[in-house]
């Protein structure tokens, strides 16, 4: 299954926490960018600095709008954000932590789910909470302008062969206009549920036709239970 390794861009600029905020803001211009991740010593993710954390320091302390008794139960903590950007000098003082970032491992409907869930436009990815890569909105939408040869072809190797080690050539596969139609036989019924539940998540496949058949009714078997003893021979 095609995941967000696949669609990523491995040439990521990013910054420390020690970065002085005025090179924080050529690095967005120059590279006409609108947010950059801000990674320790050792690789790690610890924030994401971006355009907005930036506006963020045209409030001075005094123009901040401040809750009512204030000074009885404290500022709220969108405030204390906004009052830190605004006296900060470093990226990891203007920073927004921790930074929102998913495994490159996911799937891309995941990194999609995330951006409109999070309302952001890029995607710090990680592997093992270590920087190694970038997505964007326009690299998932880009999985969905595939043609619909490529589609199939995504059907077959990585469905079909890769993920569930079955034989395309036994399938049936054609996709026009996004909606995928798949023929052929299985030995399982749960694995033509599994392969339906598959192509439908392949990016770009609007929509699922299965004509699988299958020799054996699996969904009343139930794998041994922890008290399950193996018969001695």
């Amino acid at each position: 299954m095609e995941t967000v390794r696949d669609v990523m861009t491995r040439t990521v600029r990013s910054v420390r926490p020690d970065t002085p905020i005025k090179d924080v803001a050529r690095e967005l211009i120059e590279h006409r960018i609108s947010g950059l991740p801000v990674v320790d010593d050792s690789g790690t993710v610890v924030g994401v600095i971006s355009e907005g954390d930036l506006l963020a320091k045209e409030h001075r302390p005094g123009t901040v709008r401040h809750r009512p008794l204030a000074r009885l139960f404290g500022e709220s903590a969108e405030t204390r954000g906004l009052l830190a950007k605004a006296e900060a000098h470093t990226a990891g003082e203007a920073m927004t932590s921790p930074a929102i970032t998913i495994e490159a491992s996911q799937p891309i409907d995941a990194a999609a789910t995330l951006m409109i869930d999070r309302k952001i436009n890029r995607l710090p990815v990680t592997e093992g909470g270590k920087l190694v890569g970038i997505v964007t909105r326009s690299d998932v939408v880009g999985t969905f302008a595939r043609s619909d040869e490529a589609l199939g072809d995504a059907i077959r190797n990585q469905v079909l062969l890769q993920a569930l080690w079955l034989d395309p050539s036994e399938f049936e596969v054609n996709v026009t206009d996004g909606a995928a139609a798949i023929k052929g036989q299985v030995e399982r019924r749960s694995t033509a549920t599994i392969l339906e539940h598959m192509v439908r998540m392949v990016p770009g496949i609007v929509s699922v036709t299965i004509d699988v058949r299958w020799t054996l009714d699996d969904r009343d078997i139930e794998a041994p239970g922890p008290d399950y003893i193996s018969p001695k021979n």
